[in-house]
């Protein structure tokens, strides 16, 4: 009984690994003949032009469109049922974020109408624009949106999603040339992928030789005609190995080349970015530099205007009780004439409140303050010595 539920156990969990192994190795077929896609889609690049009539790109878009529909959830409808949908609907919500998208001028074509072509349509509008590994990583970024549309064991939930978006910037080195009005944005079926491109067998030394034993087993047995002198195919396919192998580097290095010359460009852009904003920066400091001086000349003009300002208060202050007691002592002297010398001191007080100079200080002028001040210590004194000339004239002398 024990060995029966050991068995039963070990039957049980050998059904729960199937699945999960199923799905690993179908993750790991999809990643792997995408990195074989774009290695085809980059060396064709370098012979000609990447458009729609290349059977290298329509492998890759229908290898992507499996890849971001693997394991993708269904909409659920009014009535609780589930209906499929295309990649599109998570790409137009995960990718808002994109500087200068093309969502809305894709979602605004006419000759588009199902969900699936629109997908097809932005694979293509992406690779021209060369953005496309950006908008795999900004959907990626937002694991939020990431999570309520795919399922658990989706490859871009997975650690795939990374090695995805890696690979995929190598296409930006390629320049694509499509029509959006072709057929390969007929929405009506499912892509479907070819693998025979990518499928190689290559036979081991030790299968390599025991051939060759056989064929001169066979060729001493057979007739002279299959000698082992006259066997050329193994000879030949080495040759077209090796010219195959100087057609794969050169091919390489162009694409090199043309990598090596996308990304020089690219530095150059940045460099002249930087140098802006250097200079932008300098200008920005210089500004700075001259409001602060600015800024410093007009506080210590209004300091220089705010002590010119309590110099002439003090001014006014002593002239007011020197006139105040002109005043009283010529009212004790000559009742009669009171009158008239406080007339006349008024006078002379709205006369120096007139020309004082503070008040063209606040305009702005500030040369004239010595003469300013030689006027109001003339008009003082002046009026200071009328009650002396008054003491002393006859008309106030005694009988």
């Amino acid at each position: 009984m024990a060995s029966l539920g050991l068995g039963g156990l070990n039957v049980s969990a050998r059904r729960k690994s199937v699945p999960s192994r199923n799905a690993a190795v179908e993750r790991r077929n999809l990643i792997t003949v995408c990195r074989f896609s774009v290695k085809t889609l980059i060396d064709r690049s370098c012979f000609e032009t990447i458009d729609d009539t290349s059977p290298e790109f329509n492998n890759f878009a229908a290898i992507l469109e499996q890849i971001l529909s693997h394991r993708l959830k269904g909409q659920i409808t009014w009535f609780g049922y589930e209906s499929p949908r295309s990649f599109w609907d998570y790409i137009r919500v995960a990718c808002r974020k994109v500087s200068h998208n093309c969502i809305c001028s894709i979602e605004n074509m006419e000759n588009v109408g199902s969900s699936r072509a629109k997908g097809r349509a932005w694979i293509r509008v992406a690779l021209m624009e060369k953005h496309l590994s950006e908008y795999i990583s900004t959907a990626l970024r937002d694991f939020k949106t990431t999570r309520r549309f795919y399922e658990d064991g989706a490859i871009v939930l997975g650690e795939e999603a990374n090695m995805l978006a890696g690979m995929l910037l190598g296409l930006n080195a390629i320049d694509f040339s499509f029509c959006l009005k072709g057929e390969g944005l007929d929405g009506s079926f499912p892509a479907v992928i070819d693998y025979t491109p990518y499928l190689k067998f290559t036979q081991s030394s030790d299968s390599i030789s025991s051939d060759e034993e056989e064929l001169r087993t066979l060729g001493s047995s057979g007739s002279e005609g299959s000698t082992p002198e006259n066997i050329g195919p193994p000879f030949i396919t080495d040759e077209n190995s090796w010219y195959n192998k100087c057609k794969r580097v050169e091919q390489k290095y162009r694409l090199a080349l043309e990598q090596k010359g996308y990304l020089e460009e690219l530095v150059r852009l940045r460099e002249n970015q930087l140098s802006e904003s250097v200079s932008q920066n300098k200008l920005l400091l210089q500004r700075i530099e001259d409001m602060d001086l600015a800024h410093k000349m007009e506080k210590e003009q209004l300091e220089y205007i705010i002590v010119e300002l309590q110099d002439q208060l003090k001014s006014f202050q002593s002239l007011d009780q020197l006139s105040a007691e002109g005043s009283l002592s010529q009212s004790s002297l000559d009742p009669g004439h009171s009158q008239e010398g406080k007339q006349d001191g008024m006078n002379l007080l709205n006369e120096g409140k007139e020309d004082t100079p503070s008040l063209l200080g606040l305009c702005g002028s500030l040369t004239s303050v010595a003469s300013y001040k030689s006027l109001t210590s003339l008009k003082s004194s002046e009026y200071l010595a009328s009650p002396t000339t008054e003491m002393t004239s006859p008309g106030l002398t005694p009988s």
